[in-house]
């Protein structure tokens, strides 16, 4: 007569499958940290957040200049290949209208490159600690982000907008310019933020609600070691 499996082997090989699962997507989540820490340097250093558009000309038949802007540097497209830029990161010296939205951008930029530092303490802390305290940064970074991407807009009336853009701009109308695709990336990490923030919530709360408290250590060190 066959026996069934005691009720602490099957809570045993409960706990196994969910360490398996726990490792696939705690390394994509990760993997997925990392990849958007790059992507926002990236946002904040490209002078891409805003460039003119097709339509050259303003209402009196002046011509207007080409090129793009950034939060630190604006670039002017000339006769030479390389564009003529005024401004960079090295300066540490946003533009003076965006100097508010640059200050965000880097507190968010902080906040998701110390969850992925965090990352280390898998093999000194529980996951389930290490899941939270990356998600609240994680969260805070998003937050940092969205309000930049607000504020930015707001900011549009200002010197260095209208001399790219025409004298049409105000705040939340760019005039003969328009968004690209740094402000466009930044408005999809908001929403990267919260899906990576809320990913390592649950991951911490199944951490806690599946595993005793003796296992915690033990199963933390092999999603390190997968």
């Amino acid at each position: 007569m066959s026996t069934s499996p005691s009720l602490a082997d099957l809570s045993r090989l409960y706990q196994t499958e969910f360490v398996r699962s726990a490792r696939a997507v705690g390394a994509l989540w990760a993997v997925c940290s990392l990849c958007f820490a790059v992507i926002q340097v990236v946002i904040l250093v490209q002078p891409s957040w805003i460039g003119t558009t097709n339509a050259r000309n303003q209402p009196g038949g002046q011509q207007l200049p080409s090129g793009t802007m950034g939060l630190f540097e604006v670039c002017l497209e000339s006769d030479w290949p390389v564009p003529d830029c005024r401004g960079g990161l090295s300066s540490l010296s946003p533009l003076p209208s965006f100097q508010s939205v640059a200050v965000l951008v880097g507190v968010s930029l902080w906040a998701v490159w110390t969850s992925v530092l965090c990352l280390c303490l898998f093999r000194f802390c529980g996951a389930a600690t290490v899941y939270k305290i990356c998600a609240w940064l994680q969260l805070t970074a998003g937050f940092c982000l969205a309000l930049a991407c607000l504020l930015f807009p707001d900011s549009w009336e200002s010197p260095e907008m209208r001399t790219l853009c025409g004298d049409s701009v105000s705040s939340f109308s760019p005039g003969n310019c328009s968004v690209h695709w740094a402000y466009i990336l930044a408005l999809l990490g908001v929403l990267d933020y919260a899906i990576l923030a809320t990913l390592a919530f649950v991951l911490a709360n199944r951490q806690d609600a599946l595993l005793p408290p003796d296992s915690q250590e033990v199963t933390a060190g092999l999603l390190m070691t997968a």
